[in-house]
């Protein structure tokens, strides 16, 4: 983290607040020492075994007595084991400790959408990916059963978010739809509504926002983001959501950039022609499972292609294509569209301080990599 922001963390400015602070589970952010936690237990793995969170976090609520608190949970699942007697050195197992009580067999009707591949590893894949999911919804009840026996409930915001899509190809990794959606949910009393969904663009820049106005806090200093209680409220919102990707680890570094409005989504691959994307994420095979001769001459073929070996523009309809697997950008007949998508995407990148707006630092990370972030995972 940015030597400038390290006192500038949610932890730290709700710490100076007078909360009492904690985290349970994976802490991915560098250096720790920027997060002034009371309770900190960083053992990702076992926020997996998900009947043991409930009764730490509770205990945590327990001891904050009349303090004001924040609490970060974050679940292991579903993301993927490491386990190099795997094919691929990862795997999502059926179930842990017997949850879930029934686990979802492998079939046709649990393959992703998004890539449209298929074979009786994918379909095992994608189907104990969604086990791991089943199991994640488990824990998030026995969480909030928690929080409603303490008593707290009634004045306690609650956000559930993702921090990116599924480990597939063409999923987390990219600035596809399916690696950019991400489950987002805020139960904030006297604000939210139950059961309530809103087609409003929020991003993971309004957590920060939304969290100090719940606690009645000033923003230390400008902010992308936005309190979600005005989009909840039905005032005036952003018109395009953008999004960016650099890294997954320091190579390979290949960065995109991407807005979408209501129907249209342009991507920008900075490096197009120069360099490549990494074809695989925590071992899915989807990529090499599109080479095979059924496959050719595809629809699904070519969306691999795509992703391979990307152009400098994607353009997509999401209305009639919400996988984007047809490039509109080289049709003269949405000229004007991938024009004004462009203008707006220039325009957050200025706002946002893009430093890849500087040909020169873009050529310097090309060659260097980023030494004060190689193994940790994306940058910025």
């Amino acid at each position: 983290m940015h030597e400038n922001l390290r006192s500038r963390t949610i932890p730290a400015l709700l710490k100076d607040a007078g909360y009492r602070t904690g985290i349970l589970g994976k802490l991915h952010v560098e250096p720790e020492s920027s997060f002034p936690w009371d309770l900190r237990d960083t053992d990702n793995a076992s926020t997996r075994r998900v009947r043991t969170v409930a009764p730490r976090a509770a205990d945590f609520i327990r001891a904050a007595g009349s303090q004001p608190f924040f609490l970060m949970v974050n679940y292991s699942d579903p993301h993927a084991f490491r386990d190099e007697s795997k094919p691929g050195g990862w795997y999502f197992p059926p179930d842990v400790d017997g949850i879930p009580e029934k686990p979802i067999p492998p079939g046709p009707a649990t393959l992703f959408d998004f890539q449209q591949v298929d074979s009786p590893a994918q379909r095992e894949r994608t189907a104990n990916y969604l086990n791991a999911v089943a199991r994640l919804d488990t824990g998030v009840g026995l969480l909030m059963k928690a929080l409603e026996d303490s008593g707290q409930a009634g004045n306690t915001v609650v956000l559930f978010c993702g921090d990116h899509g599924p480990p597939f190809a063409r999923g987390k990794t990219t600035v596809y739809e399916s690696g950019l959606r991400i489950p987002f949910l805020l139960r904030w009393p006297g604000v939210t509504s139950p059961g309530v969904a809103s087609k409003r663009f929020v991003s993971t820049v309004d957590i920060l926002p939304t969290i100090l106005d719940a606690a009645g806090l000033e923003a230390p200093q400008p902010l992308h983001g936005a309190s979600l209680r005005a989009a909840i409220q039905g005032r005036r919102w952003r018109d395009y959501l953008a999004a960016e990707f650099h890294f997954h680890g320091a190579r390979p570094f290949y960065p995109r950039r991407a807005i979408r409005d209501s129907r249209y989504k342009l991507i920008h691959n900075l490096l197009a022609g120069r360099a490549r994307p990494s074809t695989g994420i925590d071992g899915d095979f989807a990529f090499q499972i599109s080479r095979e001769s059924r496959y050719e001459r595809t629809p699904i073929r070519r969306a691999f292609d795509t992703f391979a070996d990307p152009p400098e523009f994607e353009l997509y309809d999401l209305a009639s294509d919400p996988i984007e697997f047809d490039n509109l950008a080289g049709k003269p007949e949405f000229s004007a569209v991938r024009k004004r998508l462009a203008q707006a995407l220039v325009k957050w990148r200025r706002e946002t301080s893009d430093p890849f707006l500087d040909r020169a630092f873009t050529e310097k990370m090309l060659r260097e990599g980023a030494p004060s972030i190689r193994g940790t995972g994306e940058a910025r």
